[in-house]
């Protein structure tokens, strides 16, 4: 289960305290020239100590590729990479050896392993996330090469909501804060709650808000390959991801299928729909319309207070995180959800093709 795609797949491998994390991307197509400056500024993204209001710990996040690329061009084979772990502080770690964290994955790994590596999480560790952003960002550009576009930003944080219409929204101004909303007063507004949580040794959850354009009809492979059902899977695969929801979502379930229901309408530029309420899929096929989905966050498991739990004799204890922890995930968590969507939708760009002889 550490595989991800069908056609164009990931593989990854290494824990956060380890000497590095790694990946191996097959299926992907031959002949493409990559942009590597691009694979890494999207892991620059995604790196810790980028900002005041995220974690601390200072890894380069720099990606060693090991095959599959050749004088700049993809072979067609596998593509194998590494990013090294330089900053790990493991003592950091040393006093919750015996103890179960609160929310965190230490009772489950232990019951189901038998043992779990109480380094920061290890394989559970949202640091193996940064092996996802690689790929994805391979994924990204050959969508772009057919004009896809894929973009991600902080909708939400904690009571705080980006009230601007879906259309209206100005997807160039993502990373022109540290928190990444494309709107200038509330990104201010959601950095102070950020910081106020912060003081207060506490975390804060929210909501990333992704649309995808130009994405071409077709794609999705019913029944139980649904292009929205394995969005949504992709999505809760993330760390700290509690909630997916497509088109009108939740919303929808509140008013008549006669407010709902998409109207055909045909015009100069072909077919299309008055409306978007289905986020771009429909029968879990890609419609045409833009593709939009909501992913919720919940706060960061780690706090800087103390909380009741037990040991792994059944003992309680108190424990308080200690080490460099987000207060808030969102800004960070930003280019993985670009990265998971990439990679579903390049998989199934790559499946429909298979029916088309």
């Amino acid at each position: 289960m550490n595989t991800f795609g069908n056609i164009f797949k990931l593989t990854s491998f290494g824990e956060s305290h380890g000497v590095a994390i790694g990946g191996v991307i097959d299926g992907c197509p031959s002949g493409f020239e990559l942009d590597l400056d691009m694979i890494q500024a999207e892991l620059d993204r995604r790196r810790p100590g980028q900002s005041h209001i995220v974690t601390q710990r200072k890894e380069s996040d720099t990606v060693q590729f090991l095959s599959g690329i050749f004088e700049g061009k993809t072979t067609g084979t596998p593509i194998g990479f590494i990013i090294e772990n330089d900053n790990q502080k493991s003592k950091d770690y040393s006093h919750l050896k015996e103890v179960y964290r609160p929310s965190h994955a230490d009772y489950t790994y232990d019951q189901k392993y038998g043992h779990r590596d109480h380094r920061g999480g290890g394989r559970s560790s949202a640091r193996e996330t940064a092996v996802r952003v690689v790929a994805g960002a391979i994924a990204k550009q050959l969508l772009a090469s057919k004009d896809i576009i894929i973009s991600s930003y902080v909708r939400s944080i904690g009571h705080l909501e980006l009230k601007i219409p879906l259309e209206d929204i100005d997807l160039s101004k993502i990373d022109s804060n540290i928190v990444r909303c494309p709107d200038e007063q509330m990104a201010k507004e959601m950095i102070n709650l950020v910081e106020l949580v912060r003081k207060d040794g506490d975390s804060v959850g929210g909501v990333i808000q992704c649309q995808v354009k130009n994405c071409p009809t077709g794609l999705g492979e019913p029944v139980f390959g649904k292009l929205h059902a394995a969005l949504g899977h992709a999505m809760l695969t993330i760390n700290a991801v509690k909630g997916f929801e497509i088109g009108s979502g939740f919303a929808g379930a509140q008013s008549r299928g006669s407010a709902q229901n998409d109207i055909f309408e045909n015009l100069d530029a072909g077919i299309s729909t008055q409306t978007n309420n289905s986020g771009g899929v429909q029968g879990g096929i890609s419609n045409g319309q833009d593709i939009y989905f909501n992913v919720a966050f919940k706060p960061v498991a780690t706090i800087m207070q103390d909380q009741k739990s037990i040991d792994k004799d059944g003992n309680e204890v108190k424990v308080q995180g200690r080490g460099r922890h987000d207060p808030c995930v969102l800004p960070r968590a930003v280019p993985i959800v670009d990265a998971m969507a990439a990679m579903v939708l390049l998989d199934y760009y790559l499946l429909n093709r298979a029916h088309q002889f």
